[in-house]
């Protein structure tokens, strides 16, 4: 019986050790600078490739409409999700990873007295553009007290803020960003943000199933990405300079930086601009991270980027799409 259960115990740690290499299939919706598939900037779908490269895992990517991403999940022709986005529920059949990307959701307006808004209730009485994606999520569905103006895409949602169909705009903060290079290139007036996000949520992996061969699968990418994080590959991948994580566990945020990627400015004034990847803020006793490599302060950390170019980089969003929106603006 012994040698019975030992056969029987080796043969399921093979299966597992299958299962783990075999080619994941997974799925997103389009989202313009996060997911695509026709030559656009993905980051995620950059994350995603690269975490499973270092994981030594196959891993195929596919973009479609969300109902149709919803049916081939539920259909079993896709493993899971590389974009879910925690608005939404967690469902029992499914295994998530960490979040490897947050998502910060921001009020932007025109008129910088939306630098006063710290809180969705200061909304109430604006229309609100927002995008499908995320006004039908369960988290923003019940908020019911806010005039939402939903739109089916990105571009559409911008579009109405510049048309003036709607005061405000709730978008996340990356997106903002891409859209005021788009604005800084044109010499024209940059949108204003909320003093605050409005909701935070994050981007996970959803793997079908509860297996423990997709829990160990999960807990190789939260290890690779963690990695990913601290040793520059996100700045490049995210187009980012400065990003701020804890990463030695101190309650504190670390600045990381990479000089694999241009630089707008080698100056302290950069470190304000940084985009921050956990929900801790930076101090004096912050460390800072080049490329992996620690360095106490940020003179050290500015000297070791002393040869990067510095410039602003383009845009992100496709310039000739957002024409139309510049030209209303």
């Amino acid at each position: 019986m012994r040698c019975i259960s030992i056969t029987l115990a080796a043969i399921a740690l093979m299966l597992i050790s299958a299962d783990t290499h075999a080619q994941v299939k997974l799925g997103a919706s389009q989202l313009p600078t996060y997911v695509d598939n026709e030559g656009e900037p993905a980051r995620l779908n950059s994350i995603v490739t690269e975490a499973f490269a270092r994981m030594e895992q196959t891993v195929e990517l596919s973009v479609m409409r969300p109902a149709f991403l919803g049916s081939s999940v539920l259909g079993g022709s896709l493993d899971g999700e590389y974009a879910f986005l925690d608005l939404d529920h967690n469902k029992s059949s499914f295994s998530y990873s960490a979040s490897y990307l947050p998502v910060y959701l921001y009020a932007v307006s025109k008129k910088p007295s939306v630098k006063e808004v710290v809180l969705l209730p200061h909304l109430k009485d604006e229309r609100i553009a927002v995008e499908n994606r995320f006004a039908n999520t369960d988290k923003l569905r019940l908020i019911k007290d806010i005039k939402w103006a939903r739109n089916p895409s990105t571009f559409d949602a911008f579009r109405q803020l510049a048309d003036n169909r709607a005061y405000y705009l709730m978008t996340s903060r990356l997106l903002v960003d891409e859209f005021n290079r788009l604005l800084r290139s044109e010499n024209e007036e940059l949108v204003h943000l909320s003093a605050q996000p409005l909701v935070t949520a994050g981007f996970h992996l959803a793997l079908s199933g509860t297996s423990s061969a997709t829990q160990a699968l999960l807990k190789r990418f939260d290890k690779t990405i963690s990695n990913m994080q601290q040793d520059g590959t996100y700045n490049r991948l995210l187009g980012i300079d400065w990003l701020t994580k804890d990463l030695d566990d101190d309650g504190v945020a670390d600045f990381i930086s990479s000089a694999d990627m241009v630089h707008t400015s080698l100056n302290p004034t950069a470190l304000s601009y940084a985009f921050a990847l956990d929900g801790t803020k930076a101090s004096q006793q912050s460390h800072y991270y080049v490329d992996g490599t620690l360095y106490e302060d940020a003179q050290a950390a500015f000297a070791a980027l002393a040869e990067v170019t510095q410039t602003a980089r383009p845009s992100l969003l496709d310039e000739e799409v957002y024409q139309r929106v510049l030209q209303r603006w």
